[in-house]
């Protein structure tokens, strides 16, 4: 055992000591935090670019229906469609809008003339202004009043109540998917990352003979639990690094907005549905969020997460370390990745498929049980409540296919780590798991 830790803590300090992991530790949020900011800024600056849309009517009947925006003008030439062409050429217009002599009942030839394809938000835009005047005259020959037609237009918005614990709490399924979607990407990334790092780190000593030196001194077995345990706490440390970043600045976040318990305490008391005057918009929008976040089990959370973090990534370290193992250089582990990644890729389309649209489904339920796929599918599932029978099972089959894995892994490393110059197959991996 003795030598196990001294190959765990090789491993974890070697790694931590790197400048690489300092810096990616510290710019680590950031980086997330860019991840989802950028596209944002990037729309809105795109949207700050006016675009001019020459509206062609031979029908006569939108002369007064488009109306300029923020980031449109649209403007009626007077002209033919032929002729009004010539404008793109001369980029007076981004693009023209064609409108021939309708018939209601049959709309057929309106067109968007443009250079290059003038993109989804734009077309769903003049879309909705030609539906909307279509409607119009449907209802002005129908003779329905279109004020009536509106006041029976009515808008419901659902407040959700969760009994699973016995009591009623106010339920959001908006952050629940943020959590399940956060918890469930980051297991995903990590694991890709760590298990990768375990991969390279086995084939460089192959590589360099480093490691028929090693294993002189201890089992590869050891070798291999100790390299794939040391890693994961370098991982465990990073991550845990980034949740104490995280909340201080959270923690900052809250007090410049002048959101502390008093705050909290002043908006528990306030009767529901009061307008909150005495606090300001951003207080209240914090303080609503801060409600969501005391109705979900943040306890529950964290651990369900660390479990599934490190099970995930030791199921999978051994593999990749198995991987690194069987191969002689990056290149030719190439043919091993792919039954290696594909139940995480499969894992994350389940969880961005059937477990969003039926959390509690049988396909959800059977995929957090598969060993391969439960790390990300189960973390999605947790924050809308998960049965602990269910999150139980998930978890002694998350081991149980660890241990089987590690086991398997461990027949292959303690052959291929010594293998050179062996074209390796999936036949020849065979005949390693049942050499004795």
């Amino acid at each position: 055992m003795s030598k196990i830790s001294l190959i765990i803590k090789r491993e974890y300090m070697t790694r931590v000591r790197k400048k690489s992991f300092i810096i990616m530790t510290i710019l680590g949020p950031l980086l997330f935090a860019a991840m989802f900011a950028i596209p944002v800024w990037l729309a809105t600056r795109d949207s700050s670019n006016v675009r001019t849309i020459a509206v062609v009517d031979d029908s006569g009947l939108f002369s007064q229906s488009f109306e300029d925006t923020k980031n449109l003008t649209f403007v009626y030439p007077g002209q033919d469609l032929e002729a009004s062409k010539k404008g793109i050429g001369n980029k007076e217009y981004y693009g023209i809008l064609y409108i021939p002599q309708l018939d209601l009942d049959d709309l057929q030839g309106i067109t968007l003339y443009s250079e290059a394809s003038a993109g989804i938000e734009l077309q769903n835009r003049l879309e909705r202004v030609v539906e909307s005047r279509i409607e119009d005259l449907k209802l002005e020959r129908t003779q329905i009043d279109k004020a009536t037609l509106d006041a029976l237009r009515t808008n419901v918005s659902l407040r959700e109540i969760n009994l699973s614990s016995g009591e009623e709490k106010a339920g959001s399924t908006g952050l629940a998917t943020g959590i399940g979607y956060a918890g469930s990407f980051m297991i995903y990334m990590f694991i890709f990352i760590y298990g990768a790092q375990i991969m390279r780190g086995v084939l460089e000593e192959k590589t360099n003979r480093i490691v028929e030196i090693i294993i002189s001194s201890v089992k590869p077995f050891q070798l291999m639990l100790g390299k794939t345990i040391g890693i994961a706490g370098v991982g465990l440390t990073q991550f845990l690094i980034w949740i104490i970043f995280s909340a201080a600045i959270y923690t900052l976040g809250m007090s410049l907005l002048g959101v502390d318990a008093d705050t909290m305490a002043q908006m528990n008391q306030m009767p529901a549905g009061s307008s909150a005057a005495e606090l300001s918009n951003a207080q209240r929008a914090v303080a609503n969020v801060q409600e969501q976040f005391a109705n979900i089990n943040i306890p529950l959370q964290l651990m369900t997460f660390l479990f599934y973090f490190l099970g995930g990534y030791l199921l999978y370290g051994a593999m990749f370390a198995a991987v690194g193992a069987a191969a002689d250089s990056e290149t030719d582990t190439q043919q091993f990745m792919l039954p290696v990644t594909l139940p995480l890729v499969l894992g994350l389309i389940v969880t961005m498929s059937a477990v969003l649209k039926d959390p509690n489904g049988s396909t959800a339920f059977w995929f957090s049980m598969v060993p391969f796929t439960s790390p990300i599918v189960m973390m999605m599932r947790v924050p809308f409540g998960v049965p602990m029978w269910e999150l139980v099972l998930s978890m002694v089959l998350l081991v149980l296919g660890f241990l089987l894995m590690s086991w398997l892994a461990a027949r292959i490393y303690r052959v291929g780590i010594l293998m050179h110059g062996v074209k390796v197959n999936y036949k020849t991996l065979g005949k390693w798991i049942m050499m004795r």
